[in-house]
């Protein structure tokens, strides 16, 4: 799943089965045979990231932590640009959509659950604000990878600590 992650911040959503195979130093026929297709293999790699983003999400254990999970590893706006492209993708594809939905309700229901815990007296009610802040750091990263100003990471914790100061 690595291999298909690196190729795609190489080559965007052109990106072939045989271009995964050599990312990572197998045999064509053995992704081929294993998924079958490009949209298999991006399934499958949706379910891995998925389990493994919602439980980074959890391990964090506080709001910004939580959402810098996304962030980490994303340091070339080319790389960036590229995900967003097979992002662009994906989402016109019924079935990648819909795993990117169930990715979505994984991700809101563990930040829900860390507002809902949280002492911020002004917020709005935890689905709402977990809503807003994932939000948030969705477009600071789409505006970043337009304008890349400074780190990723240090932006969107910028930005995720302004709105919390001002519910605390």
């Amino acid at each position: 799943m690595a291999a298909c992650g690196r190729t795609i911040g190489r080559h965007g959503p052109g990106f072939t089965l045989a271009q995964v195979a050599a990312e990572a130093g197998v045999a064509v026929g053995t992704v081929a045979g294993r998924f079958g297709s490009k949209q298999n293999l991006l399934l499958a790699m949706m379910a891995a990231t998925t389990a493994d983003v919602v439980d980074r999400m959890r391990a964090a254990g506080t709001i910004t932590a939580a959402v810098l999970v996304g962030t980490r590893g994303v340091d070339d706006p080319a790389t960036a640009a590229q995900h967003l492209a097979q992002l662009g993708v994906d989402l016109a594809e019924p079935a990648l959509r819909d795993a990117f939905a169930a990715m979505r309700v994984r991700v809101h229901e563990v930040l829900t659950d860390l507002f809902a815990a949280a002492d911020l007296p002004v917020a709005p009610p935890p689905a709402q604000a977990a809503r807003i802040i994932a939000a948030l750091a969705h477009g600071a990263a789409l505006d970043w990878a337009l304008n890349p100003a400074g780190s990723l990471t240090d932006l969107v914790a910028a930005d995720v600590a302004a709105v919390l100061a001002g519910w605390r």
